[in-house]
């Protein structure tokens, strides 16, 4: 009996949906308020955001020659290991299990409840509290009745996504539609609806590089996630096509939609008010509406976290499939459902971390802590083209990355400010997010010895 694969059964439309799905969570109703603080005006929040969306289209164009010329799944996992060897691509599925995807996971089930508590109070209500110093600041750990929704949330997704990616990409389809829908009706809100601001006097912060970056920094998270559809590479219908489309289109798409959403906020609202926002979206929509506007906005919130729950889910257990394929990981890690054809262990097993996660409170520390090690593989991902060039002129390449090398290279210089600054303002944080990675090299050595590599060349 031969090896059960992965089907391509993601279309174009779901292709697409992934990465704006996925892009798109609570970032946009959040990061306003925080570059608004940074840089102190609104139109060095508009360069900030323009900035930041280039960075992105920069490694989402580098990201479509690798994906075209490597359908594979794992994404990153595979680029990495055929431009550096093995041992970067398993550190790259080591951080994404344990820590980067099951924490953004954690983090956007949790997310989604909060919102849900503006209408469901209880939620937030404590269930019970664990005697012990596990808690924030080294407390009591509280258990909160939402903390089960969201697990519940969580593993409804991963049963969905286990019975056929095409399921989940519907899904995804769907809901990232009605996502959009909603956003841009909060956009003709804000810009055709809602009454002006007087014109701001001055900024309400003096710029400074540092501030810049910071607000840069925030931009870059609110844009992550556009490389997610490169892990589900060897499910797509016609790969050397549709990839590179939905990476470049898909990130186009988002950064239309975070300069309109943003031109709306600061349209109705003045820079000190967005800078005292915790929640952007809710209140412009609350000057417009009342209350019924800003409960509409937390309907949006949720129905957008959920479609990047989804997204997560659906890409992020092809990581750690993709090294156990490669012998580098758990063996039960690549067993393939030969009915669905989907990843069921690595599905089961990254969404029951991701709930032991929730139920810690620790994932947006840990999700903190690999940002720093998270970006040096991403910056090596994008460096990947340059290296395979050279080291690979024999590699097909449907699609070759457009302005080459200036793009990848501008990735590049855009991820190493971001580590320098990163280092600088969290040098525990990034020497801990380092050492998570690290504790993962035992593991490697272990499963090497166990299972040598298959002969990458025969793929592709």
């Amino acid at each position: 009996m031969g090896i059960t694969e992965l089907k391509r059964d993601l279309g174009p439309w779901a292709a697409a949906s992934i990465v704006v799905g996925t892009v798109i969570g609570s970032g946009i109703f959040l990061v306003p308020r925080t570059m608004i603080q940074r840089v102190g005006s609104v139109d060095l929040v508009f360069a900030v955001w323009v900035v930041g969306g280039l960075l992105s289209l920069a490694g989402a164009l580098s990201y479509a020659e690798l994906a075209a010329a490597m359908p594979e799944a794992g994404g990153e996992y595979a680029f990495l290991r055929e431009a550096y060897g093995p041992l970067w691509g398993f550190l790259y599925s080591w951080t994404q299990m344990w820590v980067a995807k099951s924490g953004s996971i954690a983090t956007l089930a949790t997310g989604f409840f909060l919102y849900l508590t503006n209408f469901w109070a209880p939620l937030d209500g404590v269930f019970c509290t664990i005697p012990l110093p596990i808690g924030p600041n080294g407390g009591p750990l509280e258990i909160r009745y939402g903390q089960f929704f969201a697990i519940g949330l969580i593993l409804s997704l991963a049963w969905l996504n286990y019975y056929g990616v095409k399921l989940g990409g519907d899904v995804q389809v769907a809901v990232t539609f009605i996502k959009v829908a909603l956003i841009a009706a909060i956009i003709v809100a804000g810009l055709f609806f809602g009454q002006a601001h007087a014109p701001a006097a001055t900024s309400i912060a003096p710029l400074t590089f540092g501030g810049f970056i910071a607000a840069l920094v925030a931009a870059l998270w609110a844009y992550d996630g556009w490389n997610n559809v490169s892990m589900v590479s060897s499910e797509i219908q016609n790969p050397q096509r549709n990839l590179p489309r939905a990476l470049i289109g898909g990130t186009l798409c988002v950064i239309a939609i975070y300069l309109m959403a943003n031109a709306a906020y600061f349209h109705v609202m003045a820079p000190q008010e967005v800078a005292a926002s915790t929640r952007v979206a809710g209140d412009m929509m609350g000057k417009i509406f009342g209350p019924t506007g800003a409960s509409a906005v937390s309907i949006a919130a949720m129905i957008s976290i959920f479609a990047a729950l989804n997204g997560s889910i659906l890409t992020g257990s092809r990581v750690p499939y993709a090294a156990a394929r490669d012998g580098l990981f758990f063996h039960s890690m690549a067993w393939v459902n030969p009915k669905y054809h989907t990843p069921g262990v690595c599905i089961w097993v990254m969404s029951g971390w991701a709930c032991l996660l929730v139920l810690s409170g620790k994932y947006d520390d840990l999700f903190n802590l690999v940002i720093f090690a998270s970006w040096i593989l991403y910056g090596m991902t994008a460096a990947a083209v340059v290296v395979l060039r050279y080291k690979r002129p024999d590699l097909t390449r449907p699609y070759r990355t457009v302005g080459y090398p200036f793009v990848p290279v501008l990735f590049v210089v855009g991820a190493s400010i971001l580590l320098v600054k990163t280092a600088i303002d969290r040098p525990i944080d990034s020497a801990k997010g380092i050492g998570l990675i690290v504790a993962g090299l035992p593991f490697y050595f272990y499963w090497k010895k166990r299972a040598p590599m298959r002969s990458a060349t025969r793929r592709y």
